[in-house]
């Protein structure tokens, strides 16, 4: 984080980092440069450093800038997509034979990734429970390379404590890779508490608005920013200078989302908690939740995403999901909308028969910013 930014508050970083007016204009917003390449004085002279905007663009480092400030990093990367941020990074971090540790609930993009790509290029991993430090410590090997990290986790809202795995990382000499797409850094921030490099999936609660796809990187390490830079630029799995813009947009109401996205999870997890229908929920900010402590400890709030298993089974879940009305049958998550989803048949259809298969009673909830009342009578008709 620049020095300007690091005694404001999240909310101004949020609304000012990398958004400084525009010098020719005065325009408060940054300009969309829907361009693809520059004007060099003279061979080798980059204006402003821009030759080619798969290597840089004004308006992707604006956005890069903003989320290093937002994460108290010192080196911010926009990608295409959550998953070309991550295969950048796995690419970057690892080579054919080394081992990465990675959780035994997790997006199943992310599990597909690890299965059925990079472990084609040699690279090895094994299944722990990283909500446990010690089973954490247990899976490493002389040839990890890698921790990595969902807190909370998708979709069964697991915590991990990231400073005591982060301690087992150092301790061992190991990257830890936190994926906070679900938290946002508004409400946790990883590299403060020991860990090497942060993920998100921005389409989710940085944009907020289901309305772009986008990945980002964040590191406090220059070296491995620059290294991560090198292999963005020679990949090419770039954020589009629209996209980038609307993520800068949507970042700036991110701290009043996150705070409305808590409250209404809280009030629909009070209902689902007392419903005949529903046989448990998973929501950290619940007392007898295994890691709400630690969730208390290391988020500000306890998020919007919320969790339930359905008493009947399987069909059950899935008609329940069928049901609702105001909550949209869809993927994806963080979006202003509620939404609901089936797992098993859905995000996680690809971790299937592995240990990362998720219950098939089980629905997913993205708690949107709607009326708390509304979205708790919708749940309520919806499970009957």
């Amino acid at each position: 984080m620049s020095d300007s930014h690091s005694t404001q508050s999240f909310e101004t970083v949020a609304i000012h980092a990398g958004n400084t007016a525009d010098p020719l204009t005065g325009a408060v917003v940054p300009p969309i440069y829907q361009v693809s390449t520059y004007k060099q004085d003279g061979v080798g002279g980059l204006r402003g450093g821009y030759e080619y905007s798969r290597s840089a663009n004004p308006t992707r480092t604006a956005l890069e800038e903003n989320l290093a400030a937002l994460e108290g990093g010192s080196r911010g990367l926009a990608f295409a997509s959550g998953l070309a941020a991550e295969d950048c990074l796995l690419r970057t971090l690892l080579s054919p034979g080394d081992h990465v540790v990675i959780p035994n609930d997790a997006y199943g993009g992310t599990f597909r990734l690890f299965a059925k790509v990079v472990s084609r290029w040699g690279v090895e991993w094994s299944v722990a429970d990283t909500s446990d430090p010690e089973a954490v410590r247990a899976a490493l090997t002389d040839r990890t390379k890698a921790i990595w990290v969902e807190t909370p986790s998708n979709p069964l809202l697991g915590i991990t404590d990231i400073a005591a795995v982060a301690q087992i990382a150092r301790e061992a000499g190991v990257r830890l890779v936190v994926d906070n797409t679900f938290a946002s850094p508004y409400l946790q921030q990883p590299l403060a508490l020991g860990a090497d490099v942060v993920v998100h999936s921005m389409t989710k609660y940085m944009g907020g608005h289901s309305d772009v796809v986008g990945g980002a990187l964040v590191v406090n390490d220059a070296q491995l920013g620059e290294e991560l830079a090198y292999h963005q630029n020679a990949m090419g799995a770039v954020a589009g200078p629209f996209d980038a813009w609307l993520v800068l947009r949507g970042i700036k109401t991110l701290a009043v989302r996150m705070d409305r996205h808590s409250e209404n999870a809280a009030k629909v997890t009070e209902m689902l908690t007392r419903h005949a229908r529903v046989s448990s929920v998973l929501y950290p900010g619940l007392p007898d939740h295994p890691g709400h402590e630690v969730a208390a400890k290391q988020m500000r709030s306890f998020g919007g995403m919320v969790s339930f298993r359905v008493a009947g089974g399987e069909e059950a879940a899935v008609e329940v999901c069928n049901r609702a009305k105001l909550f949209t049958l869809g993927e994806s998550l963080g979006g202003v909308e509620s939404l609901i989803e089936h797992p098993g048949r859905m995000t996680h259809a690809s971790v299937v028969g592995s240990a990362l298969e998720v219950p098939g009673d089980l629905v997913r909830l993205s708690v949107g910013i709607e009326s708390a009342d509304d979205l708790v009578a919708d749940l309520q008709q919806a499970l009957g």
